[in-house]
């Protein structure tokens, strides 16, 4: 079932005439949300003041909402800092991590012998350093965040030499 559109509420006389007046503002935040609560007043849906003015139904929907709840004060911008910060792993997981990135992936069932950063948040899932798995960044600013610098890991590479399958076999004897 298909949920009721939402409108903004009933505009005050001080607030239609805010936000008239908003419409020649210079900042384009404040505009556009103005362009989107005076169609709205008039009856439009989100979506189609979202067609009309080339902008996501949730850009429109969010200023219409924002507007319910505060007034006049969603005309102005906020802050686009992330409120909270989510780290991958704390001090004592990191700490844990870089333990866990002296052994070897085989120890853990991996059939490489090399590390990568995927690998290392695959693992550090598995083995419950974090409570969801997380990204190569995660693990690379956890990383750093500890002094440790990652460099990506290099495969080894044959040499050209017709003869070097024979002296690599006679070199480790």
């Amino acid at each position: 079932m298909a949920r009721a559109p939402i409108y903004v509420r009933e505009l005050t006389h001080d607030e239609r005439a805010a936000l008239v007046a908003g419409l020649r503002s210079r900042d384009a935040f404040m505009l556009r949300r103005c362009q989107i609560l005076l169609a709205s007043a008039s009856g439009k849906r989100a979506s189609q003041i979202a067609t009309a003015l080339g902008c996501d139904t949730d850009t429109a929907l969010n200023a219409i909402n924002a507007f319910n709840q505060t007034g006049l004060a969603a005309l102005k911008a906020g802050s686009s800092v992330a409120h909270t910060i989510y780290r991958g792993f704390d001090a004592a997981h990191a700490e844990q991590l870089r333990a866990l990135l002296h052994q070897s992936p085989r120890n853990f069932g991996k059939e490489t012998s090399l590390w990568t950063l995927e690998l290392a948040a695959e693992v550090s899932f598995e083995q419950g350093l974090t409570p969801e798995r997380v990204s190569r960044e995660a693990v690379r600013t956890a990383l750093a965040r500890l002094g440790v610098r990652w460099k990506r890991a290099k495969q080894w590479i044959t040499s050209p030499d017709p003869a070097y399958v024979r002296k690599k076999a006679t070199e480790t004897d």
